[in-house]
């Protein structure tokens, strides 16, 4: 842990985890830069507790029954010592990139209460981020408590107002093991939403979730709760609920609905570019080539990326040039066609693919 340069504030870095002995080394190698790391361990029976002792971190071990990340975050909170100025949460599948623990202390003031920096929750195969958004588990000591079974987030539970910052430079890397099962968030999710009816946040991470197992009247029907909530106002999570939506009918062989529910999406948000792009890969699959090119048209309007919520790698990389190309060509825009297809193998160029489609579109051009 990091204890040769002076720093303004004390910073810990907390946990939880069973069973990831394969994440401790690089896990511990990208947070040493904390002047102290704290795990707690919920049963693991492959040496992760070892191999953590090994490499200096403090380790405890408690059984949470029945399981809750709520309670199991809570405890490992409590093991925080009482005089830390700055709790960092991660788990042992996340690597921040080096230098966080500066950004982290430039950004924050005696009076910060919580922090947010950017996510990489996936990246393609060629190392580039694919989904990201900004994280928000930095905060102060004695100000917050987890809440919900799943999904879990920081509750503020402080006196003076919540201050926060976001840091520049502080960036963390998830890298999951891909073999482990999801298949505890649905029980703990329905679990989550009985405790909670009226709670927007766990109803739409519910309906996501029935979308994930395919069950898409399930989604559909939650979502449209979701949306009738009082409390369900965030427009970015309720642009993101109508593209579930739309993707749930679609899915269902409705496509005039699903239609229906991306020009909704786009009402209530239209400064995201994955409503539109999600409509126009719809469109492709059944080769509505005019609406494909409509909606890639006014995605590529958009320029930034959302700094409040997630943003999907296929809205960013080649995707929207690719079906703006594909669409230009079956309308007979060929010279477009081209400009768009260049646009895409530029962004990915090993694409056979793409090649392959400039050649088509370069021979239309000629003729």
């Amino acid at each position: 842990m990091r204890g040769d340069i002076l720093n303004k504030y004390k910073v810990c870095v907390y946990a939880i985890c069973k069973n990831e002995v394969q994440f401790v080394d690089q896990w511990v190698d990208s947070m040493n830069e904390a002047d102290l790391i704290i795990v707690t361990d919920t049963g693991s029976d492959d040496g992760t507790v070892e191999k953590l002792r090994e490499r200096g971190v403090i380790v405890h071990v408690n059984l949470v029954t029945p399981w809750r990340f709520d309670t199991a975050r809570n405890i490992s909170l409590e093991h925080v010592p009482n005089d830390i100025d700055i709790c960092v949460c991660t788990d042992l599948d996340e690597v921040f990139e080096k230098g966080w623990r500066n950004c982290l202390e430039e950004a924050w003031t005696p009076d910060t209460k919580t922090a947010n920096y950017l996510y990489n929750w996936s990246f393609k195969e060629d190392g580039t981020p694919d989904v990201q958004f900004n994280y928000f588990k930095a905060h102060s000591r004695h100000d917050y408590k987890w809440q919900h079974p799943i999904h879990e987030c920081l509750k503020y539970v402080g006196a003076s107002p919540e201050k926060k910052v976001f840091v520049t430079g502080m960036v963390l890397n998830h890298y999951p093991d891909t073999t482990k099962s999801r298949s505890t968030y649905l029980p703990l999710l329905e679990m989550a939403v009985k405790e909670s009816p009226e709670d927007d946040r766990m109803t739409y991470y519910l309906g996501r979730e029935y979308m994930y197992h395919d069950m898409w009247e399930k989604c559909i029907e939650t979502l449209k709760g979701y949306l009738d909530l009082k409390s369900s106002v965030w427009k970015e999570e309720r642009c993101a609920s109508m593209r579930w939506i739309a993707k749930s009918y679609f899915e269902l062989k409705n496509p005039t609905q699903a239609y229906c529910w991306y020009y909704r999406a786009i009402a209530e948000y239209p400064f995201m570019r994955e409503p539109y792009i999600e409509c126009a890969k719809m469109a492709y699959l059944i080769e509505n080539w005019e609406m494909v090119f409509y909606m890639t048209k006014e995605a590529l309007k958009i320029k930034e990326k959302s700094s409040t919520y997630i943003n999907m790698g296929y809205c960013w990389d080649d995707t929207p040039y690719d079906l703006a190309a594909l669409s230009c060509y079956y309308l007979g825009l060929h010279e477009e066609s081209l400009i768009h297809a260049k646009t895409a193998l530029s962004l990915n160029p090993n694409d056979k693919r793409l090649m392959n489609n400039i050649q088509l579109i370069e021979n239309k051009c000629i003729h």
